[in-house]
């Protein structure tokens, strides 16, 4: 009985820490989505790096813009470093977008892009959404 209740208290603490570690942040739209809002969780994994999930709503394809693009790019920018491309940002019918991605870096800036190409290795488009992590 007392090893249960051991066993249960560790198990308890366990998860109030993974829970402590977690934190989400909105993302802020620019005027050329305004409708458009954008969540960012991270956590930290078990090797020290930082697992992050973008989470958007109510975002028009990026077909719809004007200009038209073909693909939102997410971009991953280190404190004093170049942006690092980390993927396309998928919307689907009902405006919902995810992405996820994994980074070393503790103090970053989000950005995502509306790009001409999926294929592109700097931002030149236009800033849809961004926020800002600063992890201990």
């Amino acid at each position: 009985m007392i090893l249960r209740a051991t066993l249960l208290g560790m198990i308890a603490i366990l998860v109030l820490s993974v829970a402590a570690c977690a934190a989400d942040i909105p993302l802020m739209a620019s005027s050329l989505v305004p409708g458009a809002t954008g969540k960012l969780s991270y956590e930290h994994d078990r090797n020290g790096n930082i697992k992050l999930a973008i989470a958007t709503k109510n975002l028009a394809s990026p077909g719809e813009l004007t200009p038209a693009r073909d693909a939102y790019v997410v971009w991953i920018e280190p404190r004093d470093k170049q942006p690092e491309k980390m993927g396309v940002l998928k919307v689907n019918n009902n405006l919902q977008g995810s992405f996820r991605t994994t980074t070393p870096y503790k103090a970053f800036d989000v950005v995502i892009t509306a790009e001409d190409s999926p294929t592109v290795t700097q931002p030149t488009g236009p800033e849809i959404l961004h926020g800002s992590v600063q992890v201990r």
